[in-house]
C-alpha cells in the first residue's frame, strides 16, 4: 500500500496466492484502530472479492475503483511497481518468500531514505538535510545488499 503524499510504502507483505481473505487481512494489518484513510484507490483484480470489500466497508473507507485497462488512473503505485522491479528484482535471484521480504525491506529502506524523487523536488519521501561542501568529502554508503548507494558527506 502507498501513501500519495509522500511516496511511501506504508504496507507490504508477500504470498504466492494473495486472496480475499489475505487481503483483508493485510488492509486491517496496515491502518489498525482509527488510522484508517478515507479512500482507497485500487484496480480491478479479482482477488478484491466480497470478503475484501466488506472489510474496507466496515472500516469507513472509500473504494475509488480505476476503470479497465487503465494503468495511468493509479499511476504512483504503477511507478513504484515498475521501479521495484528495475531496481530491484530484476538483479536479484530470490531464494523464497522469506528472502524476497528481507529484499523489499531494504529497497523500501533505500527508496524511503535516499532515492530522489522528481515530484518531491528531488528529495525523498523522508527529508533530508542539505549538505554544504565544507561539511566534508563524499563517502558511499552501500544499500540493498550493495545494488544502490547512498552518498553523504562525512568530515575526514
Amino acid at each position: 500500500m502507498l501513501g500519495h503524499e509522500r511516496r511511501t510504502v506504508i504496507h507490504f507483505d508477500v504470498t504466492r496466492n494473495p486472496t480475499q481473505g489475505w487481503l483483508a487481512r493485510q488492509i486491517t494489518e496496515a491502518f489498525p484502530w482509527d488510522t484508517a484513510p478515507r479512500f482507497l484507490l485500487r484496480d480491478r483484480d479479482a482477488s478484491y472479492g466480497q470478503t475484501f470489500r466488506d472489510r474496507v466497508r466496515a472500516m469507513a473507507i472509500e473504494e475509488v475503483i480505476t476503470a479497465p485497462r487503465s494503468p495511468w488512473q493509479n499511476a504512483y503505485v504503477e511507478r513504484i511497481i515498475g521501479s521495484i522491479r528495475r531496481e530491484c528484482l530484476d538483479h536479484v535471484i530470490i531464494l523464497d518468500e522469506r528472502h524476497l521480504r528481507r529484499v523489499l525491506l531494504a529497497y523500501f529502506q533505500y527508496h524511503h531514505q535516499s532515492r530522489t524523487h522528481l515530484s518531491l523536488d528531488k528529495d525523498c519521501p523522508e527529508p533530508r538535510l542539505v549538505q554544504p561542501p565544507s561539511t566534508g568529502t563524499v563517502v558511499a554508503f552501500p544499500q540493498v545488499g550493495g545494488l544502490h548507494h547512498r552518498y553523504e558527506r562525512r568530515a575526514a
